[in-house]
């Protein structure tokens, strides 16, 4: 897998991956309670995504 530079990648907010996604937020606080989602990290007490993850996990639900 290839490294990513952690000063050009940056993590995205719920928000963020609301909008992406298409979702309210309040889904992906339940896929998150239902460990369902893509995964997130908690950063003091906001959560944040790893934007490949987002995108690995999209792909791995496509059918």
């Amino acid at each position: 897998m290839a490294r990513r530079d952690a000063a050009t990648e940056e993590l995205w907010s719920i928000e963020e991956v609301s909008a992406f996604l298409r979702v309210p937020v309040g889904t992906l606080y339940q896929w998150r309670y239902r460990r369902t989602g893509p995964r997130a990290f908690k950063v003091g007490r906001h959560l944040r995504y790893d934007p490949a993850d987002v995108q690995s996990w999209l792909t791995g639900r496509a059918a």
